[in-house]
Formats: C-alpha cells, structure tokens, sequence
C-alpha cells in the first residue's frame, strides 16, 4: 500500500504520445476571427497553466483516488458489506442481500471508473457535446438519430423484477459513491474540464444508464454494416465481379464451423439430426440500376457519419474474440477447461473491470456466487463464472442489420404503390460553449433515417439517376437502418439470470433473453458437461433481401418478415463426440441449416488454429491442461505467412541489400513475438505484407477502401495468388506495363526493405516485429485532445507487442494506417472446473480508472507478454490474496 503522504510517480509510463487527432474541446478556438483567437488562446494558455498546477500536485492527483480500507458509511445499505481487494485491487464483494450486493458494486464501480462511466452514458445518450463542445455534435447526432437511450427507456418496463431491484441497487450505490463529493474528489478529468470553464457537476446515476451502455456494446459487436457500404461503394469502382473477389466465401473445407452437424426439427435444433436442404431466404442480386448512383452517396454519407462516432463506442471492424471448452475426459483432471478472450478496440480504462460478487448465505434473498468480468456502469459479472457453472462469449456475427435505400417524397417515403408518412422527431442538442444544435430525426417503417445524420454534406438531390418512370415526382433518396438493437429487448435480464444459473438448463433458459449482441456462448458445469449455444434476436428475411448489399426499400419484398429466428431453432450443442468446442466468430453452421444467420462470418483462421493446436496436444499428451490454454491464447502464428511465403522466398532480388529480409524469412517459423529470434523475420514480412497490398490495391480503391490487411484482405489475397495474370496485379499507374504477380511481390520486398531501414535502421539483426507494433492506451476523452500536456497525463504507450491481425494472439493493426495496435485481447481467462481457485484471469489494463494509480495499467504488461494472474474464488482463497479490506457500514442518516 501508498501512504497518504507519499508522492505519486507522475511519468507516464512507456514514454510520451504521439499527437495524432485535432483537439476535441478546444479545436473550436481556430474557427474564431483573428481579433478574438488571441484571446482564446491567452485563454488556452491559462487553462494549460492550471492543467500543470494539477497534474504536478500530488494531492490534486490522489485526492479522487478510492478509499480501499477502513469503514465507509453508505446509505440505504441494509447490512455491512466487505470488499476485499487484492494486490491488484480487484474487489471481491460480500453481503447478505441482492439489494446490498449491487448496491455495493455500484459504490465500488463508481470508485474506480466513475468518469468512464459517465462519459460513456453521455455518449449513448447523444449528449457528448455538453462535456466536449461542438466538435462532440457530430457523434451526437448519430447516436440521437439511433436513438438509444429512447430504446433504453422504453427497455425498463419489460425488464423482470428482480432484474429492476438490481439496477435501481447498482444506481443508488453509484449515487451513494457521489453524494457530497466535489467533481474533483470523483476523476481528475473533472478537475481539467472544469478548469477549463466547464463547471460541470455530474447528474445521478439510473438504471437507464445502465441500460444505454449495452446498446453501445450492441453497436460495437452489430455485424455487417460496414460490409454493406464499402461493398457497395467498391462495386461503383470496380464492378460487381471483382468486388466479389474481395469479399471471397467462407472455405468449409480449410475451416470448420462451430458446429458440425445437426438440424431443426419441428422447430427445434437437434445436434443429432441429418442436416437438410432448406434454407431460408433465397439469395437475390442487389440494389442497382438507375438511382444506384444516387444511392452510393446516400451511402457514402452514413458511411462518413458513423466514422464520426468515437473509436471506444466501436465501428464494428477488426475485432473478435476467441473461446472454448474441452470436456474432461481430454483434460488433465478430468473435469472440464474453459477459455475465453474477446478482442475489442484498445482504450484507457478498458472495456472490463474484474470483480466478484458473493452472497455470504447464497438462498432466494441472495442469489449470487459470481467472478468475471464486469462492464462498469452495469450490475452483475458478464463473462466468468459461478459456483456451479462456467461460460465465454464471442461475437455470433450474425446479420442483424440491413441498409435500405429509400424513396422520399417531402414528408412520405415510397412502400410498394403508397406514399407512407414519414415518423419526425425533433431532438435538441446541448453544446458547451456554443448554441443548441436541433436535429430532426426521419424514420420509415425499416427504421431512422442515417443519411441525414450529417449535416455538412448535402442531402441526396434528385438527379439523372433516379428512375423518373416509376419513381414519384421530387424523389429523393436516403439511407435507413433496420437494426434488431433497435427494438427493447430484456438483455439485461439474460446477464443476472446468467449469474444465477446453475445447470444447463437454467443457463439456457437465462441466454434466451440475450437479444443484442448476438454471441456464441460456450458452457462448462461442474457436473462435467460443456455445451454451445447461440442466442440472440435474428431477423428472417423475406426472399428479395440477403443482407448482403442495401436493399431497394420500396420493394416490400425487401423488408424483414417481423419474425426472428426461433430461440429453440438455433444451433446448439451439449457433450459434443468430438470433446471440445471452439468459437472464434467462425461459421456456426454449414449451408443446409434451415435459417440464413448472414454471410460475413470471419474466415476462420482463428479458430481453425485453434482447433489445431488443440488437437496436436491431444494427440501428443492425451490431454488439455489450464497451461496448455494459455499458451494457445499466446499463438502468434500469422495465417496468411503459409501461403504467401512460398512467393517470398521464390522472388528474384539483387543480393546484398534487397534480399536481406529475404534471407531472414528462410528461418523463419511463422510466429510473430515481439521480439527474439523470430521477432526480425516477422517485422519483414509484416512490412512486406503491407506494401503488397498498397500496390495491389491503393491504385484502384479510393482511400477509404483501402485495406486494412485483416482476415477478409487474407482471404482475397490467398486466391489472388493462384492467378498470377489477375487484373488486381496491375498497377494502372505505370503505362504501358502490365504488372503479373510476381513483379508486385519482388516490388513489395524491395520496397519493405527500404521501410524499415527507414523506421527501424538498416542492419536486419535490430529489427523486431515490437518496435513497429506498439500498443497505446488512449483515455477515451481528455487522451484525444490534441494537447500534449493533456494527452501526456491521461494516456499511457509504448509496449512493444507481438501477434496480429487473426492470429490467435489477435493484437490487431491496420495496414492502411499503420502498424499500431488497434484491437487486441480486452481480457484472458482460463477456467478450471475441477477447482476454481486454479483459474487464471489477466485484463488489457487494471481496475483503476484514474490517472497516476497503481492500479491504472498495472496488468497491462502482463498481458501483453503473455502473463496471468491467479483468479481466487472461494472465500478462502480471496482470504489469502487480500491486500486491502474495506468496510461498507449503513449510514446513520439510513
């Protein structure tokens, strides 16, 4: 433990930010006449004075770090509750009642990441702009036009009613935690807005608030949208035919879906049945034709829009997860293993927060013996496992979202012959330091209106393209979002029940209300079983709509049916022959299933590998140990490297310089670690890598297609290099050449070399793969700033990372961009259910969510070097780890 009077160590650890957004809160000051600039920026500058006076007192820093030991008097608390920290600071909460129980996490929650928790509520609300200025409106209107936080809303009456008992619990600990507390005793970040002008007090916290924030994950996980666009927009460049061969279908052969046989049988899934023939919808071609023009920058604008979002919320591309069970008669003990590591978008804190909740008496008044991972802002332990049961999510990726170009008339949208009114709303936004902006929200019967969200470009006019024969007179046209997130659903209630389950009944009976997102859940007990199951609200299709490409949205054929995917109709698999099951956001299912669950399933090179590496220790040990998982979780083999290298090492360079890299990738053995023996090989190909699809690519997509060298980019590439005269090969800049395959793959080389003598220096045996790869945490506000003082005390960088982009080790990067990490593993967990206190757990960050604390980034390095924690779960077990015990007693006043 730090004393009270001991000075923080105030260096940002991994060295100093790269400055690389204009600043959020403050770009607005540029926009101003030149008479008025210099005062804003006499202004800017005693803000910055005021940041250093903070950011350098030690009192300042520590004064909204959590009390972790003595007592604390909390009200509306029935009973005492313990939370019993270990040297990590992850709390471990004890009490004697469900209304106690969450009522404490929220107060614990509160304590460590309550600006997290705020800004996050801001941004599903649509409210950013009221934190950050004009520069926030934007995100704002997307979120407003979505609506949701009106969905929230409209969520809480259908939730059940112990579900509400828990939320109002967690809401009125949160709000314990703020009571007669300055901002600045809440977060630093408060202490820097408000001396900036702010002066802003947080409101209480709800159970909406709550709510709001899984409709943010819903979005982060929500599928193909993204698919959708830049489909449609590459097929405007380059045709329809060769569009296809950068979205190449997913190989049966070469990947196995999740799960390998079965069908629906009067309704219901049977794991054992004879797969049929029927499927449902049929696969129709895509919008086009006249108007296609029209529509495309319809698209192109939602497209930018929802760009405009954060990179916290999630746009939906690059992330996954990995997880899987083995049954006990393959593992070392006999009991199963469970592992799970979801892959989202990096950030500080991030998305997870470990915790246990534990019932001193575990009975009707208090349910709960539960340890995982939990979502600040919100009740309960989202992945992890109780006293009986074990579970794992991946993103299910299903198609839960469709575009639709539509017909506007003035106030009325095109449905078949009719003319149908369009649905208006009028939502205000509030602005710091500037006027409200007022935004009106359209919405036909698929849903809101996203083409309007921008209001820096203009809307689709009518012009040339649109079909004047059929279409009514003064047409526009504009993109909407048929989204499932959109309809309530009791989410909520799934994640509590999930808590509580006990069997695999009771577990499936609780992920049936899990609507959005869509997951692959993988199961354990302690009775021996593993299971499969995918849950989640799933739309049927009428047969004009694949959901593939944006749909015609005055052709009814083109709408959803109104009915999902039946629960009992979706895959499901208990005691699998075969002994184990893996998820990796694969294929669920071959093509015989009887429902279409979408197209744009990851390749499979993930869970293939895994799968391998699973089936390689079985053959050689007989079994599959904790150990043996983790070090599957560490996998950093790159799968693109077995069908590429062989071209590499064919390639004709000039020796001496040019073939240097060459040289290394003849010892290489596909891995890509930070740093050793095969970090240099790795760092080459990786360049190569990229400058093969910059000259394959860049000169015929526009920027904002160019790839970003993920799974889909490996896919195209793989059969691109069985056509050597492919037109892709070509760079249409050169005139009279036509480049062939290998002219481009020598190029790439040559040019790689020069990269990193260029980044890295020239001698090969310095290179390493870490000093290209880095991983930076960013906060998710005050870090993006642009301003360097800010960004310095709020972000943390410089870890040198293995792994990438559909490596198991997924430590994802961006080929258009860069080589920094993108997306990585969020959290590791490896269960054992033949004891729980040998499970091994490890999050991206820490608990803490305030800047300077011990505990802010203090896994991190342990994770990314592949490093666990131990995970203690009987009382025991958390009796030996504590560090830090913490008394919540009722408040006098009640």
């Amino acid at each position: 433990m730090t004393s009270a009077t001991d000075e923080p160590d105030l260096r940002p650890a991994g060295g100093s930010q790269r400055t690389r957004r204009v600043p959020l809160w403050w770009r607005r000051f540029r926009l101003l006449p030149g008479p008025l600039r210099w005062s804003a920026y006499a202004a800017t500058v005693l803000v910055l004075v005021l940041v250093a006076t903070l950011v350098t007192g030690a009192v300042v820093v520590r004064r909204s770090f959590p009390q972790t030991d003595g007592e604390v008097e909390v009200s509306g608390l029935a009973g005492d509750v313990d939370v019993v920290r270990d040297e990590h600071g992850v709390p471990q909460v004890y009490a004697d009642t469900t209304e106690d129980l969450m009522r404490a996490q929220g107060y614990v929650h509160a304590q460590e990441r309550f600006y997290e928790m705020d800004v996050r509520r801001h941004a599903t609300a649509g409210r950013l702009a009221e934190l950050f200025g004009p520069d926030a409106v934007e995100s704002d209107v997307v979120v407003r036009t979505m609506g949701w936080r009106r969905v929230a809303e409209a969520e809480l009456p259908l939730l059940d009613p112990d579900t509400r008992v828990a939320l109002d619990a967690y809401a009125a600990g949160v709000n314990a935690y703020l009571r007669d507390r300055a901002p600045s005793e809440v977060a630093l970040e408060y202490a820097v807005l408000n001396a900036g002008g702010l002066g802003y007090t947080p409101e209480p916290w709800s159970a909406v608030d709550s709510l709001a924030w899984l409709k943010a994950m819903a979005w982060d996980l929500r599928g193909n949208m993204s698919d959708e666009i830049d489909r449609t927009l590459t097929a405007a460049v380059v045709g329809r035919e060769r569009t296809e061969q950068l979205w190449p279908a997913y190989s049966r052969r070469e990947h196995a879906p999740i799960v390998g046989s079965g069908a629906v049988v009067d309704g219901v899934f049977d794991q054992d049945a004879e797969p049929g023939t029927t499927r449902f919808p049929t696969r129709p071609a895509p919008f086009g034709g006249p108007g296609a023009a029209a529509a495309r920058r319809s698209l192109a604008q939602v497209g930018a829009a929802v760009d405009r979002l954060p990179v916290w919320l999630g746009r939906g591309d690059g992330i996954g997860s990995n997880s899987w069970v083995v049954s006990g008669d393959r593992t070392d003990t006999g009991m199963p293993v469970l592992a799970n590591d979801p892959h989202l978008g990096v950030s500080l804190p991030g998305v997870w927060m470990q915790v246990g909740l534990h019932c001193r008496t575990v009975g009707p008044d208090c349910p709960y013996d539960v340890a995982g991972f939990s979502f600040s802002g919100v009740p309960g332990v989202i992945i992890g496992h109780n006293a009986d049961i074990a579970w794992g999510f991946t993103n299910l990726g299903p198609d839960v979202t469709d575009l639709y170009v539509e017909r506007v008339v003035g106030d009325r949208w095109q449905h078949g012959r009719r003319l149908r009114p369009l649905a208006s709303r009028t939502e205000t936004i509030e602005v710091d330091g500037a006027d409200d902006v007022v935004v009106e929200v359209r919405s036909t019967a698929h849903g809101p209106i996203l083409s309007d969200v921008d209001d820096t470009l203009a809307r689709v006019a009518n012009d040339a393209d649109v079909p004047s024969r059929r279409a009514p007179a003064g047409t526009e046209l504009a993109v909407s979002l048929a989204w499932t997130a959109l309809e309530p659903a009791p989410t909520a209630d799934a994640v509590l029940a999930l808590n509580r389950a006990s069997d695999w009944t009771s577990f499936r009976a609780a992920v049936a209300d899990f609507a959005v997102p869509s997951q692959n859940i993988v199961y354990a007990d302690r009775d021996g079983h593993i299971g499969y199951q995918a849950p989640g609200r799933i739309p049927i299709r009428k047969s004009g709509n694949d959901g593939r490409w944006p749909s015609a949205g005055w052709r009814p054929e083109n709408d959803w049916t109104g009915e999902d995917v039946p629960y009992d109709g979706l895959p499901s698999v208990l005691d699998p022959d075969e002994g184990f099951v893996v998820t990796a956001n694969q294929e669920v299912i071959g093509p015989d299933y009887a429902y279409d669950l979408g197209s744009d399933f990851d390749r499979g090179y993930r869970s293939q590998r895994i799968r391998d590496l699973l089936q390689t220790q079985l053959d050689g040990d007989g079994t599959v140990s904790v150990d043996d998982s983790l070090a599957v979780q560490r996998d950093t083999r790159n799968p693109v490297a077995p069908v590429l290298l062989p071209h590499l090492l064919a390639a004709r360079l000039d020796p001496g310089y040019d073939d240097d890299g060459q040289r290394l990738l003849t010892r290489w053995d596909l891995s890509q670690p930070a740093e050793g023996e095969q970090s240099a090989a790795a760092a080459y190909f990786n360049v190569v890598w990229r400058d093969l699809l910059a000259l394959t690519f860049h000169d015929e997509l526009p920027r904002d297609l160019w790839p970003d060298g993920g799974q889909r980019w490996m896919g195209a590439v793989t059969d691109l290099l069985e056509a050597p005269d492919d037109p892709w090969w070509d760079d249409t800049t050169t005139d009279d050449v036509v480049e062939r395959r290998d002219d481009i793959v020598a190029r790439a080389m040559v040019d790689a070399r020069d990269d990193l003598t260029r980044l890295v220096g020239p001698d090969p045996g310095e290179w390493t793969w870490g000093a290209l790869h880095e991983l930076r945490l960013e906060s998710s506000s005050l870090g993006q700033s642009g301003i360097g003082l800010v960004e310095r005390t709020f972000n943390r960088g410089g870890w040198e990372s293995g792994g990438g982009p559909s490596a198991v080790d997924a430590a994802a990067w961006d080929a258009a961009e860069g080589y920094e990490v993108t997306n990585a593993p969020s959290m590791r967990m490896v269960v054992s259910l033949a004891d729980w206190d040998d499970a091994r757990w490890v999050n991206l960050t820490g608990v803490s969510g305030h800047a300077f604390h011990p505990h802010a980034t203090d896994q991190t390095d342990l994770l990314v070097r592949g490093g666990s924690l131990p995970w203690p779960f009987t009382t025991a077990a958390v009796d030996a780890a504590a560090d830090d015990r913490l008394r919540l007693v009722p408040a006098a006043d009640g």
